[in-house]
Formats: C-alpha cells, structure tokens, sequence
C-alpha cells in the first residue's frame, strides 16, 4: 500500500537533545489532536502475552534536523502550501503555561527561536518543503 501523506519532524540541531525532545513531543500531541487517529494511520499492537501498545502509527515518522531560521521559513512555506503542521518556539518554555502564553503574545515574531515543526500532508508536499535537509543524527 502506497502512502498519500507523510510525518516529519524538523528539528533545531543547536539545541541540546533533551530539550529538542520535549519541543518534539509537544508539536506531535498538537499536530495530532488536529490530525486525527484515522488520517495518522494508528492503530494497536499486541504482543504474544495479550499486551495492547495503542495508537502506533502504520506510517514512518521522518526525524530532520535544521536551524530555527530554516524552521521558520518552513513554516511560512507550510502555511502557504496548506500542509497540517505542529510548531514548538522558546516562548512555550519556562514558569506556568500562563506565562508562557503571556510572553508569546508579546514577543514579535523575528525574535522567536523555533524548536522544532512537525508536518503532514500530502508526499510530495512534505517533500518539497524538507528535500534540502538531513537526518537527525546523534
């Protein structure tokens, strides 16, 4: 069976693992309230014992790595091309998520740090927008 969208996640290679990990999981929970379990393709595996591992995507989920300009021009470009996407600044860090909403309203926007952007959509949609970068590698 052939895939008619793709998942991948563009992360900020200068920040340190743990917190880019975080960004990550945040976006993907987003992006996939949006999404929906149907579109995502999840579904349950069970092992030999009866154990039930619920809502694993069928689909391969492509992990890149990039710079936050590169993730924001992503952005722009996502938006544009009408692709579902999940995104992760620095705003979104640090004391309650109240004040973390608080300093994104008054940040502008040139000033943010982009941690990460997840996107789905179409194959050749997400292609067009990630072709230029690599893997993430550790």
């Amino acid at each position: 069976m052939a895939l008619t969208n793709k998942l991948v996640a563009l992360l900020n290679k200068d920040l340190p693992v743990g917190v880019v990990m975080n960004a990550l999981a945040h976006a993907t929970v987003g992006l996939g309230a949006q999404i929906g379990k149907h579109d995502l393709m999840l579904d349950n595996y069970q092992d030999l014992a009866g154990n039930i591992y619920p809502n694993i995507s069928k689909m391969p989920f492509i992990i890149l790595r990039g710079k936050s300009g590169e993730i924001r021009k992503t952005l722009v470009a996502a938006k544009e091309q009408a692709v579902a996407h999940g995104v992760f600044i620095n705003t979104m860090t640090g004391g309650t998520y109240q004040e973390q909403l608080a300093n994104s309203l008054v940040t502008p926007e040139e000033q943010l740090v982009y941690y990460c952007i997840v996107l789905f959509g179409p194959v050749e949609a997400v292609n067009s927008l990630t072709k230029k970068f690599s893997l993430w590698r550790d």
